[in-house]
C-alpha cells in the first residue's frame, strides 16, 4: 500500500483519536503529558513555580 502525503489527509480541528497505552511510543507519551498540562492551564489549575 503506498504511503499518502500527510498534507492530503483530511483533518479536523478537534479530532478524537483512540489512545492505546500498549501501543504508545515515547512521542505519544510526551503528547499525552503536554495535553494534560494544557488542559490544566486552560482550567486555571496550573502553577509554574519555575518561572
Amino acid at each position: 500500500m503506498p504511503r499518502r502525503d500527510p498534507k492530503s489527509l483530511p483533518t479536523s480541528r478537534a479530532e478524537d483519536v483512540e489512545f492505546s497505552q500498549e501501543l504508545a511510543d515515547q512521542d505519544d507519551m510526551e503528547a499525552q503529558r503536554r495535553a494534560k498540562e494544557a488542559d490544566s492551564r486552560s482550567e486555571g489549575k496550573y502553577h509554574d513555580y519555575n518561572r
